[in-house]
């Protein structure tokens, strides 16, 4: 995990992967739950016994959105920045999903820092993040996705 104190340090780490978070299982429950929360119950996440039959996949599939929602968790198991007094999801581009999630599937995050700005002592981080499928060549999604850190007094440069 790479230890970030200020901004001078993220900076440090531009145009270089700061790498990878442990893999976390996609569960069942996750995805009902998910369902849930957004209003998304198609079938081919939420029956299992018809996804087994009618699915090309022959197992539910994890929402798209479900798999970008982990990103903050994931990332944290990357890069522990500290001294943030507040962190604000900012943008997403160039994202594409290229495979979908199975049900029982594991995925991680891998991270390159592809660019950082100062912005009057707040930090805007442009992230490339690719979500991995454990044992499959193509990863479930890819893009770029900008954070804003601010940071507490002192440590923003």
């Amino acid at each position: 995990m790479v230890l970030i104190n200020n901004f001078k340090e993220f900076e440090a780490y531009n145009g270089q992967e700061l790498g990878c978070s442990d893999y976390l299982e996609i569960t069942q429950d996750q995805i009902n739950k998910f369902a849930d929360a957004t209003l998304d119950h198609q079938w081919i996440h939420i029956n299992p016994d018809r996804a087994k039959t009618e699915s090309a996949f022959k197992t539910t599939i994890a929402h798209g959105y479900l798999t970008v929602s982990l990103i903050p968790y994931l990332w944290e198991q990357v890069a522990d920045i500290r001294n943030v007094k507040m962190l604000i999801n900012y943008g997403i581009e160039k994202m594409r999903f290229n495979q979908p999630v199975l049900t029982g599937d594991q995925v991680r995050l891998r991270v390159k820092l592809i660019n950082i700005a100062n912005l009057r002592g707040i930090a805007k981080a442009e992230l490339e993040v690719t979500m991995e499928i454990k044992d499959k060549p193509k990863p479930a999604f890819s893009g770029t996705f900008q954070f804003i850190y601010h940071f507490h007094p002192g440590f923003e440069s």
